[in-house]
């Protein structure tokens, strides 16, 4: 399938199929025809993959970085600008991400900042990479107890999912795909039945499909934007929590899981939703064997003060909600009722 990102001068598209990997070289020769370097941008452990086969057709090179959350740092955005300038690398030239949501985040930012604007490729292998953080241009690393708070909006010329490299991922690593694919899957209020007659390419296409058409129509997270956020919030704080040493152990869509669990609780108790919405999310998640209890270890206390340094908020508490038929972004929320709304998720079973 070929799903169109329209934004008018910077349009691109999002192909994915088995062997999308090999487009490689006719994307470049049409998207960045004057490029004389590319930089392959990959950690080193998927560098040993079978299906790691690239062959640039102008001269090339790989930069190694840290696996997933470990290369979100202002300081390996710095070594990656210092080996573009060691490189030759000018404004022409292209830079390739190969990896995960973490690889796109970090490739995208460095590209976005050297010499103000390098064309940029995601190779997305990974399932969260191909359903959210490949796609819309939004690149960051994170600060200490913070995610993401460093970045750009800085669009890709075009993505690459293979649906070949889906193959050797680890069950950890696909679950943190479906931690965002049920977050789509409940965005567009699409019913359990679909879900459990379908398969994962059907799940992929919905999923890129939603995320397209609302980056198409606000790029830069203006409002609609903002909605793709949906349980990101908890999720958010769950992981600066865990970057500040927390006991447990939770991949980005596993915390998106559970931060989709609270969401649809706490818009219950705000009175905006009723007990089938709250049933639809379990089931939903259930299905897709997604975790749903916040983890026993967690602090609420620290919590609400991640979620309070959280990119949607002002200076108050926000968080995506449902509320009757459709999702809005819901801010200045009482702390009180946030916090009673924590405490009882978690005494959940």
């Amino acid at each position: 399938m070929r799903i169109r990102v329209d934004l008018a001068e910077r349009s691109y598209d999002v192909l994915v199929e088995r062997g999308a990997r090999h487009q490689l070289n006719e994307l470049i020769a049409r998207r960045v025809p004057d490029a004389r370097y590319v930089v392959l941008i990959a950690p080193e452990t998927l560098q040993v993959e079978s299906w790691f086969d690239f062959a640039p057709h102008v001269p090339w090179s790989i930069i190694s970085i840290p696996d997933g959350e470990h290369a979100k740092k202002l300081s390996i955005v710095e070594q990656l600008c210092e080996e573009f300038l060691a490189r030759g690398l000018s404004r022409r030239d292209v830079v390739v991400s190969v990896g995960g949501g973490a690889t796109c985040d970090v490739a995208g930012f460095a590209a976005a900042v050297y010499q103000r604007g390098l064309s940029v490729i995601h190779v997305a292998t990974t399932l969260v990479a191909q359903v959210d953080a490949a796609i819309g241009g939004k690149t960051g690393v994170n600060l200490a107890g913070a995610k993401n708070m460093v970045g750009s909006f800085h669009q890709p010329v075009g993505v690459l999912c293979d649906l070949e490299t889906l193959e050797t991922l680890p069950d950890r690593e696909r679950l943190c795909g479906l931690g965002e694919i049920a977050k789509c899957w409940l965005l567009e209020s699409r019913s359990i039945d679909e879900l459990e007659r379908t398969d994962l390419s059907h799940w992929i296409e919905v999923a890129i499909s939603l995320k397209a058409a609302i980056v198409s129509a606000d790029e830069r997270e203006g409002a609609q934007r903002a909605l793709l956020n949906y349980g990101h919030t908890l999720a958010h704080a769950l992981e600066a929590e865990q970057m500040s040493g927390a006991s447990f152990d939770l991949r980005h869509g596993e915390a998106v899981a559970i931060g989709l669990a609270f969401a649809a609780r706490l818009a219950r108790r705000l009175g905006r939703v009723d007990d089938t919405v709250v049933a639809h999310h379990d089931a939903v998640l259930d299905f897709l064997d997604l975790p749903r209890s916040m983890p026993p270890s967690a602090n609420v206390e620290e919590l609400l003060i991640a979620m309070s340094k959280d990119k949607k908020a002002h200076h108050s508490l926000t968080f995506v909600l449902a509320g009757g038929a459709e999702f809005s972004v819901v801010d200045s929320l009482s702390i009180n009722d946030v916090r009673a709304a924590l405490e009882s998720f978690k005494e959940e079973k």
